[in-house]
């Protein structure tokens, strides 16, 4: 199985926006191979038939997956959920609308070649068409409060779609607590702290009708939010490991502990296996059976690490 692309795709009340997005998707998705493409669709607790209508529109794909949150959690935990499930060395992020013009989509697996974190990026001249002023300003405002309360250089940090290396994404998918739009925010800023290389790519967008933020309402939520990620204590559960662990002998046992979504830190004198914050009973067996130590991490000791997924076959 030759798969080289997970495209995630979080949905909330999406079934009337999924079939289009699909349509916009078909002529990229030939062009890159569907058996070269996995598509995850992640229904974040929709109260429409989102997931009946994800199944008619992307069931036909060679690999395809289907995953329900009981309950609307937000985008944020959405997409966390869809990177820790993710089989492919490359990961995309995006909008159940395909609103960035899917013809970007190769060009930021070329990309992530070489870097980390390829995040999609509006600011550019004709990059988007917004359908009312107030959005457009009320983008660039935000943007700005993003940089500050970050550190990132990004002149885009709110860009629906961004791709990833699949390491990379699932030690900020671990280490990440907003299950909301600042998401995407916290996102860069964990990059930031961990040292990850970010290239954005300039892409194009298209305001499609329908979108679930509400400016004003979601933009204060999301101004306390950035106020807080400096005072966030971003801590994980770790296995201490040495550092040639074999990802494949510690799969086997994430599957026997029920746990995934895992990522091996490899450091110059170790490896930390890192695990989800409700993990702590797995990881305890996990370190018994691999005769490593259970403790916790923060930033500080997972920066300037390499990021290696533990995948599950499927």
């Amino acid at each position: 199985m030759n798969i080289t692309t997970s495209l995630v795709i979080p949905a909330f009340n999406e079934s009337r926006r999924l079939l289009a997005g699909f349509d916009r998707l078909r002529p990229v998705l030939d062009e890159m191979g569907p058996e070269n493409v996995e598509v995850i669709v992640v229904d974040d607790g929709s109260t429409d038939d989102t997931m009946h209508v994800a199944h008619d529109v992307y069931g036909h794909l060679p690999h395809t997956l289907f995953v329900q949150q009981p309950q609307n959690r937000g985008k944020g935990a959405a997409v966390r959920l869809g990177i820790s499930v993710a089989r492919a060395p490359f990961v995309i992020a995006t909008d159940a609308d395909l609103s960035i013009r899917p013809l970007h989509l190769p060009d930021i697996v070329v990309a992530l070649h070489q870097s980390a974190l390829v995040p999609g990026s509006r600011d550019h001249e004709a990059s988007a068409s917004y359908d009312t002023f107030i959005r457009k300003v009320a983008g660039r405002a935000f943007n700005r409060l993003v940089r500050h309360y970050t550190g990132t250089t990004l002149r885009d940090t709110q860009c629906g779609c961004k791709g990833f290396q699949l390491g990379p994404a699932r030690i900020l998918a671990l280490l990440g607590f907003y299950d909301r739009f600042v998401y995407d925010a916290e996102m860069l800023y964990l990059a930031d702290q961990l040292g990850l290389s970010i290239t954005p790519i300039n892409v194009t967008w298209d305001d499609i009708a329908g979108s679930t933020v509400h400016v004003g309402r979601d933009a204060l939520q999301m101004i306390r939010d950035l106020r807080s990620f400096r005072d966030t204590r971003y801590e994980n559960p770790v296995v201490e490991l040495p550092r040639n662990v074999d990802v494949v002998a510690i799969d086997k046992i994430a599957r026997e502990s029920r746990v995934q979504g895992l990522v091996v830190a490899r450091g110059v004198l170790d490896s930390l296996l890192v695990l989800p914050r409700d993990a702590a009973l797995g990881g305890h067996t996990i370190a018994a059976m691999l005769g490593g130590t259970f403790r916790t991490a923060g930033l500080n000791e997972l920066r300037g690490r390499t990021y290696d997924a533990v995948v599950t076959p499927r």
